[in-house]
């Protein structure tokens, strides 16, 4: 896939900071809010909850600056994608929440499965060679 018409190059470097930086902040939010965060996972019944979410955290932040500077983008967007399915179907079960709980979790749901298919995009596209990128992976 070539990169050739005009503006595209610059739109798929905004598209990966916006998608990327997204996923960097959510990550930090994790290490920022841990505290209130762990409850959360313990209740969902993952295991290790504390380690869960500061593991999950690392993830997303790592992954979204390897996105930003298209580094590795098979291993990031592959973990990316893999972390977002899996989170939105173990973390947002809307369809098992209390009645009062449905619409929030939907929400939660429905952004995971969102940013899942960016990064499946991403996945798509990770063969090529990214515009305003340091060029560097495993592929």
């Amino acid at each position: 896939m070539a990169f050739e018409t005009a503006g595209a190059p610059e739109a798929f470097l905004v598209g990966r900071v916006l998608f990327g930086g997204l996923l960097a902040f959510m990550g930090l939010n994790h290490f920022q809010n841990g505290e209130q965060l762990i409850p959360y996972a313990e209740m969902k019944g993952l295991p290790a909850p504390g380690l869960s979410v500061y593991v999950s955290g690392g993830l997303l932040v790592f992954s979204g600056l390897l996105l930003i500077l298209g580094a590795f983008p098979v291993v990031a967007a592959g973990a990316l994608a893999t972390f977002l399915v899996v989170s939105a179907l173990t973390m947002h079960d809307f369809w098992a929440a209390p009645e009062e709980q449905k619409q929030d979790e939907m929400t939660q749901f429905l952004k995971n499965v969102a940013m899942a298919g960016g990064a499946f995009v991403l996945l798509a596209v990770s063969g090529t060679a990214w515009p305003y990128s340091v060029g560097i992976g495993l592929f």
